[in-house]
C-alpha cells in the first residue's frame, strides 16, 4: 500500500496534538489532549513528563482511529515541541527523576544570577547566541542534578539521561532505543556550540553537567528511529523546536525571509542563511534547522504580549465582549487619536529587554472611549513587531519585503492590516493555521521521500490572505516616531527601580 500521509506530533506547553497531513499539505485530521500545569512555588512551572508521554501516545492512536487510517499508510512521524523544557530520567528504569521544568519557569534565577559575570555573558553569547537566563535548559539541568537526592552521583556514573521534550518523546516512541535531538533544540540548551555544532566542554564545565547524559545531535530531517506502537513500523524522520518548525512550515527557505507567530506572545524568526549573525541589538542567534548536509541559522525576537493583551481587554478590563469583536471595534475609529498603549505587562522583550518596565497608556482625553483602548492594544502588537523587524533588517543587511504570519491573532483583520501599514510591506497569512506542525511534517516527509525536495513544497500554495500597506510613508514615520518616544518614556519611568 502506498504511503498517503504524514503525522506531526506537536507537543506544546498546555496540550499535545497529533495532526495528519496529505501530500498537498492539507490537514486531514487533528487529535488534541491537554495536561496538568504544575506550580510548586511562585514563578515555578513544571509538567509531569510521564503524563506528556501518555497524551502523545493517546493523540496518535485517537487520530488514526478517528480518520480510519492504518499505520502502514503513514510515511513518517515528525516531532515539534515546546523548546527548552527539561527532563532528566534514569537510564535503567526509563523513569524521570523529577518533573519536567518548563521553559517559562524562573526557579533557576539564582543559578543564572551567579553566572552573569561579564566574562561568562560574553562566552555564552559567542558560543550559543543566547543570553544567560532561566529560559534555557542548562540551568534547569544543573538545578535537578544539585537538588534531587543522588542525581549527581547517578549522572557521573552514566546512569542518567537528559533531553528536551522531543528527545523524551523519541525515546518513548522507539521503546527506549533512541536518545537523540536535532540542531534546533540543542541550540536552545545553552550547552551547544552553534559554531562548531558540538556539545561544548567549557559550557558543560561551567554548569557542572556530565557529557554522558546528553543526547546525540542530528540534522532536523533525519532517520531518528522507528516506532512499533501503532501496528506497522513507522519511521520518525523529522524534529524541530516549535518556532523553527513554524519558520520551515512557512517555507521561509531563503536568507532574509521571516515569519511571525501571533500566539500568547509573538515569536519572530528570520532565516539568515549558512552563517550565524550575532546580534548586537537585543536579538537571539540560534539554529533554524539542519537539512541536506547544511545548517541554517536564524535571528529570533520575542514580544511577550500579543494574544494575551487582547485577552486582557476581555478578562481584565472587561471592555471587550469577545476577542472576535476586537477588529470591528478598532475599525470603528478613523485613527488612534493619539492614544497609545505600551504593553509592558511583563516587561519588554526584544530588542529592549527591560524587565522592570510596566504597561502604560498615553494620550487619553475626556473623549477617549473603550474603542480607543482596544485599538491602541491591537496597534501595540504591530508596533512591537516592527521594533524587531527593523532590528533584523539592520543586523542581517537583508531588505525585508514581506512578512509571513500565523497563529490565532492573524484572524484579526485590523491587526493584520495595521501590521502591513506600519511595516510598509506585504503581510501574508497562512491558509494552514498549524504551521508549526506542518514544518515538522515537512521535515519528516523530505527524509522519508513523501516529498521530493524544497521546490515541491514551495510550489504548494498556502497563502490565505494578503495585506498590502495602505498608509503613506510620512504618516507611517510620524506614528512610529511617536511610538518610539513613548516606549523610551516608559522605560525611563521604571529604570530607577
Amino acid at each position: 500500500m502506498s504511503k498517503k500521509y504524514i503525522i506531526a506530533l506537536d507537543q506544546g506547553t498546555t496540550s499535545t496534538r497529533a495532526i495528519l497531513f496529505n501530500n498537498k499539505t492539507e490537514i486531514i485530521g487533528i487529535s488534541r489532549k491537554t495536561f496538568q500545569q504544575i506550580y510548586p512555588k511562585p514563578g515555578w512551572v513544571e509538567h509531569n513528563a510521564d503524563e506528556i508521554w501518555e497524551t502523545a501516545e493517546f493523540v496518535i492512536r485517537d487520530l488514526l482511529g478517528e480518520v480510519k487510517v492504518t499505520a502502514n499508510e503513514i510515511s513518517a512521524i515528525g516531532i515539534t515541541n515546546q523548546r527548552e523544557t527539561t527532563i532528566v530520567w534514569d537510564k535503567r528504569t526509563g523513569k524521570p527523576i523529577y518533573n519536567a521544568i518548563v521553559w517559562q519557569s524562573r526557579q533557576t534565577e539564582d543559578i543564572c544570577k551567579a553566572l552573569r559575570t561579564e566574562e561568562y555573558e560574553k562566552l555564552v553569547k559567542e558560543k550559543t547566541g543566547l543570553v544567560i537566563d532561566p529560559y534555557f535548559s542548562a540551568s534547569k539541568v544543573k538545578w535537578i542534578l544539585d537538588n534531587i537526592e543522588g542525581a549527581r552521583q547517578k549522572a557521573e556514573s552514566g546512569n542518567l539521561m537528559f533531553g528536551t521534550i522531543d528527545t523524551w518523546l523519541l525515546y518513548k516512541l522507539t521503546g527506549k532505543q533512541a536518545h537523540k535531538t536535532d540542531y534546533s533544540n540543542a541550540a536552545r540548551t545553552m550547552l551547544f556550540n552553534i559554531n562548531t555544532l558540538i556539545w561544548d566542554k567549557e559550557l558543560l564545565s561551567i554548569f557542572d553537567i556530565p557529557e554522558t547524559i546528553l543526547p546525540e545531535v542530528c540534522p532536523s530531517s533525519d532517520i531518528y528511529g522507528k516506532t512499533k506502537l501503532f501496528g506497522e513500523e513507522i519511521i520518525i524522520s523529522g524534529i524541530a523546536g516549535d518556532q523553527q518548525a513554524a519558520l520551515f512550515g512557512q517555507t521561509c527557505f531563503e536568507a532574509g525571509s521571516l515569519k511571525n507567530t501571533y500566539g500568547t506572545g509573538c515569536f519572530l524568526l528570520q532565516n539568515t542563511g549558512k552563517k550565524p549573525i550575532f546580534s548586537k541589538k537585543g536579538l537571539l542567534t540560534t539554529i533554524a534547522w539542519g537539512l541536506n548536509g547544511e545548517v541554517i541559522y536564524c535571528l529570533e525576537g520575542s514580544v511577550f504580549m500579543a494574544g494575551a493583551a487582547i485577552e486582557w481587554l476581555k478578562e481584565g478590563l472587561k471592555i471587550l465582549p469577545d476577542v472576535s469583536k476586537a477588529s470591528e471595534i478598532a475599525f470603528s475609529l478613523n485613527s488612534n487619536e493619539g492614544v497609545f498603549l505600551v504593553p509592558a505587562f511583563q516587561g519588554l522583550g526584544s530588542p529592549y529587554w527591560s524587565s522592570e518596565s510596566r504597561a502604560m497608556i498615553f494620550g487619553m482625553t475626556r473623549s477617549t472611549t473603550n474603542a480607543h483602548i482596544v485599538r491602541a492594544t491591537l496597534e501595540s502588537i504591530a508596533f512591537r513587531t516592527k521594533d524587531i523587524v527593523q532590528v533584523m533588517e539592520e543586523e542581517s543587511s537583508e531588505k525585508i519585503t514581506y512578512l509571513r504570519v500565523d497563529g490565532g491573532a492573524t484572524k484579526n483583520n485590523f491587526l493584520m492590516q495595521f501590521q502591513a501599514d506600519i511595516l510598509g510591506i506585504t503581510v501574508e497569512s497562512s491558509k494552514v493555521n498549524e504551521t508549526t506542525a506542518l514544518g515538522a511534517a515537512m521535515l519528516a516527509g523530505l527524509k522519508s521521500g513523501f516529498w521530493k525536495n524544497l521546490s515541491e513544497l514551495k510550489n504548494i500554495s498556502r497563502v490565505d490572505k494578503v495585506y498590502n500597506p495602505e498608509l503613506n510613508e510620512v504618516s507611517r514615520e510620524k506614528i512610529y516616531s511617536d511610538w518610539k518616544r513613548l516606549v523610551a518614556t516608559c522605560i525611563a519611568n521604571y529604570s530607577h527601580e
